[in-house]
């Protein structure tokens, strides 16, 4: 017998594998599906706290896991594309969402699918070795690994036939179900087992089965349900161990909110629990339901529950956002250290891997970071040309320096970070993203590059017995403000969608500044002939117009790369 209930147990665990497995292929196929859209959703419909709730319990349902929408919205707020309080409101609205996953498993545990799940699985690989629809095929097979995980632990749930087992029998019984400290007991261990596993999903299937054999009473499951309910959020608060400020608090604020939520409910157990299951038409307290009448009617109540805790519990404290919001403000402090924020990565960490689509766009958001750097960093150079005070004159040539160390590692680290992206199953579209994002940050760690050669040649240039003229000032001032503008023009195409950008601006500037080194070249010539300057002050002020013209070409790469122009063979 006990070689019998080995071979159950490991069905259970084998079954269970295959439920969390499904709901992840699931979600990922949906959220491929779905990719894009559902960020300009996210992004667009969160203007006010209703809107936000209602935009999270759409994702949710829409990719089936509150996970992903949580960890979602954290690293939104972590890229600045979303407020505290917006983000608040959505992983309330996710709360909702979720227990459309509740329900699905309820249905079945009550129906056979079996004759469904099949061809589902045949349906499926067929779709997927079709490149248009591969999707749909993934997520065929997700959602059949999903109903086929159900019907074997239906089934092992009734092999162990645990309502005629007198050891589960006494060892639930045990516990008083009027008795608060067996609700917490029980709280506690659906939190720590969600926590371990990291799938409520598992937790409720199992919840369902303990429940549906009879040996587990409904308060005791109800109590499992609601401990699920705050081990989920130990995903989203992983996630944001290495994000900023503000991401750490939206992970938190998910946490205070369903403690709070389960606090609540637990003042007021008994009375919510039995008018939830008055609704469902089943009595709690009854002795006379048979197996099979509670194995129909339990999946039923505890999904019923689910929906009925976070709607209430959403509906209380979407009033109260403002105080959660001061709440996690005033448990996690910023951080002081304005020089260490000042030179990381901003937006994407090593602590956050989340679906390729999301991580794409942090990285996006990262690279105009890294653009905007390097322009300040060309600011730099800039005043460098003309400053006279020895000891300021150092300390932004170091700074430049440093500047230079920064832009070599975020090169390292940006590209780390999508090569890492580029593990996972990627789509086409998202692939020529990462390719394309390569490139962009290995031309802007060249423009880095000749701004530090920029500042090496003014450097000797002052450590050298003679100055340029002042024709030669002005001019390199001009090259500059051409170089400039090339620059600005680069982080305005940076931003936005592609489709509503336009990158002739880029290309005038680069022939501008294309015939004026040209113009200058011979100019130059002529210059030294007549004996304007001497060839040395002539070499260091054409090594800085060259340079000024590489930086444009980098700068054009970056544009064609953004763009989604193939690159030109050769530079000018």
């Amino acid at each position: 017998m006990d070689g019998n209930y080995l071979i159950i147990f490991m069905k259970i665990l084998g079954s269970l594998a295959l439920l969390i497995y499904g709901m992840k292929v699931m979600s990922e196929a949906l959220q491929k599906m779905a990719g894009s859209q559902l960020r300009h959703i996210l992004g667009a419909m969160t203007t006010n706290r209703f809107t936000g709730m209602l935009t999270g319990t759409f994702i949710t349902c829409a990719v089936q896991s509150s996970s992903a929408t949580t960890v979602m919205t954290v690293s939104f707020v972590n890229a600045g594309l979303l407020t505290l309080a917006q983000s608040i409101s959505v992983i309330m609205g996710a709360n909702i969402g979720t227990t459309l996953t509740a329900w699905i498993m309820s249905l079945g545990f009550k129906v056979d699918l079996t004759m469904a799940v099949f061809p589902a699985f045949l349906i499926g690989i067929i779709l997927i070795y079709t490149k248009r629809s591969r999707y749909v095929g993934d997520f065929l097979f997700g959602i059949a690994f999903l109903f086929f995980s159900l019907v074997l632990l239906s089934d092992a749930g009734k092999s162990l036939d645990l309502a005629h087992n007198a050891s589960a029998i006494s060892f639930f019984s045990s516990f008083d179900t009027q008795s608060h400290w067996s609700i917490l007991i029980f709280l506690f261990i659906g939190t720590v087992i969600t926590c371990i596993v990291q799938s409520s999903a598992a937790v409720m299937a199992v919840t369902i089965l303990l429940c549906s054999t009879g040996v587990l009473p409904i308060y005791l499951g109800i109590a499992l349900v609601m401990g699920e309910n705050i081990g989920t959020t130990a995903t989203a608060n992983l996630a944001a161990l290495g994000a900023n400020t503000q991401a750490r608090r939206a992970a938190l604020a998910h946490l205070v909110f369903n403690v709070f939520g389960v606090v609540w409910v637990l003042c007021l157990f008994y009375p919510f629990v039995n008018f939830i299951c008055s609704l469902v038409g089943y009595d709690p307290l009854g002795s006379h339901y048979t197996v099979a009448q509670k194995a129909a009617i339990l999946p039923i109540v505890l999904a019923a529950f689910h929906t009925g805790f976070n709607v209430c519990n959403t509906g209380l404290l979407i009033w109260f956002i403002p105080v959660i919001e001061r709440v996690v403000c005033t448990i996690i402090r910023p951080n002081d250290k304005a020089d260490e924020e000042d030179f990381r990565l901003r937006f994407i960490q090593v602590g956050i891997m989340k679906t390729p689509e999301l991580s794409v766009l942090e990285a996006q958001k990262e690279i105009l970071s890294f653009a905007e750097r390097i322009h300040r960093m060309f600011g730099m150079v800039r005043d460098l040309l003309r400053e006279k005070d020895g000891d300021k004159f150092k300390k932004l040539y170091d700074r430049i320096e440093k500047y230079e160390d920064i832009s070599d590692n975020m090169e390292i680290e940006i590209a780390k970070y999508l090569d890492q992206v580029s593990d996972a199953h990627l789509s086409d579209d998202t692939k020529g993203k990462i390719r394309a994002m390569l490139r962009q940050i290995s031309e802007i760690e060249s423009i880095g590059d000749s701004c530090n050669n920029l500042a090496r040649t003014i450097n000797r240039r002052r450590n050298g017995k003679e100055d340029f003229t002042e024709p030669q000032y002005d001019h390199i001032m001009q090259m500059f403000e051409l170089t400039d503008d090339a620059l600005t023009e680069m982080d305005t195409l940076m931003t936005g969608y592609r489709e509503n950008l336009d990158a002739t601006r880029s290309f005038n500037i680069e022939n501008e500044i294309n015939n004026y080194r040209n113009q200058l070249r011979s100019e130059n010539i002529t210059d030294i002939n007549n004996h304007e300057y001497s060839y040395a002050v002539g070499t260091m002020y054409m090594d800085i117009i060259q340079e000024c013209e590489k930086l444009g070409d980098y700068i054009v790469n970056v544009v064609e790369s953004r763009m989604g122009i193939k690159q030109n063979s050769a530079q000018s």
